[in-house]
């Protein structure tokens, strides 16, 4: 994973007393300094650790709007970076500091501030994490539609990465979840956006400027969620079909049979399969020796209707050879059953760890042929190298796992393999997890010219001290203001 990294340095002597005067100004525990600070949790997500000798140069934790605009503004006028962070769950290292910064936990912005149900919105501030979300949208009788195996993430890291997760095919990734949005700038000028319209064509659509800018553009700090009613029913399968061909045959047919019903087609390789379930010590629902296995989710609003819809779907395509085998879950048990192979939950750090992930994504009809290139160009160089194949599809979206061990090349050679193999066929290199400090010296590989200077356009216009979020997105940035 590339992480290049600028050289530390320590504000001067004026800047690291502005901090000391804020945190007596703010009291309590808001703003806690160094040196000598343990960042603990805060010094690492799910990709990337903070390099054994940086030292943040404070922790902040507020518990207002009003406070975040403060405590940016003080670090703007001194040049004190600032690293913004949510549940620090993400997979491409957003929010871990690679210099000495001011860590900006959102933890305690937490509220669940407003449902209006006639709108069908959720007013929330940025802290909340997705499964308190999911618990208030079903509590009021309605439904908050992103999912993911992360639900200790928190919503603004969400809306940061523009999170995608198991049902973007039906409902989008996160950007199309978000009605309206709160984020605080690099000089702490409060943007505050938080309508509830749908439709709302006056002027440019400032929100989406920091959906999927990963914190380097403005923090988010509340936002109004777009819900869903809640579904009355709920099928899950799970299919074996010959090859990814005959995959894309089978969501052809969900399609045109199940309508808007179809929410999630989760695809896995052979060697995923045999992982989460004979590795994890779990019964296979189905017979190894297969070519691909689909999960596959419709939610509905009619269960009886929609039940023998589902089944007669699945029924059709074992009739005509478009699959092989299926199980159709009979209960909610047997479903999370189902949706516990998918997520691999259990296997990973056993049997295949410490792994390289990659979230990558293609036009649908792309991946299989990508995944023949890729694990052919990866076996060219490692040959016993362990590789492991799973994504979402419909949405184009892949997931692709090394096991590092005496195998596998070092992590920045396989990178360099795989993502030449992303570019060569016209992919991304991050369908989902952002770019963070991981991906960002392959952001070219996806991006044009053209695109990456306007990407510095806009962050020299909204934060031309450079203090927020150094060292990520943009390539050659350094990791300190």
């Amino acid at each position: 994973m590339a992480t290049t990294t600028g050289a530390a340095a320590i504000p001067a002597p004026a800047a690291l007393a502005a901090l000391a005067a804020l945190a007596h100004e703010l009291g309590g525990d808001l703003l806690q300094l160094g040196p000598g600070l343990d960042p603990g949790r805060h010094a690492k997500d799910s990709a990337l650790a903070t390099p054994a000798d940086v030292a943040p140069l404070a922790i902040a934790r507020p518990l207002e709007v009003a406070q975040v605009s403060r405590i940016l503004a003080t670090c703007d006028a001194h040049r004190i970076p600032v690293v913004p962070q949510g549940g620090l769950t993400g997979l491409a290292g957003g929010g871990v500091p690679l210099a000495p910064a001011l860590l900006l936990s959102l933890e305690r912005l937490r509220r669940i501030e407003a449902i209006d149900a006639a709108a069908g919105t959720m007013t929330v501030q940025a802290g909340a994490t997705l499964a308190e979300v999911q618990a208030a949208a079903d509590a009021a009788g309605l439904f908050f539609p992103l999912d993911l195996g992360g639900r200790s993430a928190q919503v603004g890291g969400n809306a940061a990465t523009n999170a995608g997760g198991h049902r973007v095919l039906r409902f989008g990734m996160m950007r199309a979840l978000v009605l309206g949005l709160e984020a605080v700038l690099a000089d702490g000028t409060v943007l505050s956006s938080l309508g509830k319209v749908l439709k709302d064509n006056a002027g440019y659509d400032l929100k989406q400027l920091f959906i999927g800018s990963e914190g380097t553009l403005g923090v988010i700090t509340r936002l109004v969620l777009r819900l869903q009613p809640k579904p009355a029913s709920q099928a899950t399968a799970l299919c074996a079909a010959r090859s990814y061909a005959e995959g894309l045959a089978l969501l052809q047919r969900l399609r045109t049979g199940l309508g808007g019903r179809l929410s999630a087609f989760e695809v896995m390789w052979p060697a995923f399969y045999h992982l989460a379930t004979n590795l994890a010590g779990r019964e296979p629902p189905l017979a190894g020796g297969h070519g691909l296995y689909v999960l596959v989710e419709a939610l509905g609003q009619e269960p009886e209707h929609d039940a023998a819809l589902f089944e007669s779907t699945i029924a059709a395509a074992l009739a005509d050879g478009t699959i092989e085998d299926a199980v159709v879950a009979q209960s909610g048990p047997q479903a999370r059953a189902l949706w516990e192979i998918r997520e691999g939950s259990g296997a990973f750090r056993r049997h295949h760890w410490p792994q390289l992930p990659f979230d990558v994504s293609f036009a649908p009809g792309e991946i299989g042929a990508f995944v023949e290139d890729c694990d052919a160009r990866l076996k060219a160089r490692w040959p016993r190298a362990k590789v492991l194949y799973l994504g979402h599809a419909a949405d184009g979206n892949l997931h692709v796992s090394i096991k590092l061990d005496e195998h596998a090349g070092s992590a920045r050679e396989m990178d360099d393999v795989v993502y030449a193999a992303v570019r060569d066929r016209g992919g991304s290199v991050s369908g989902e997890h952002g770019i963070g400090a991981c991906k960002r010296d392959y952001l070219g590989h996806t991006r044009s010219t053209a695109e990456i200077q306007v990407m510095r356009r806009l962050k020299a216009a909204l934060d031309p001290n450079g203090i927020l979020n150094p060292g990520k997105v943009l390539p050659d940035e350094p990791a300190r203001a």
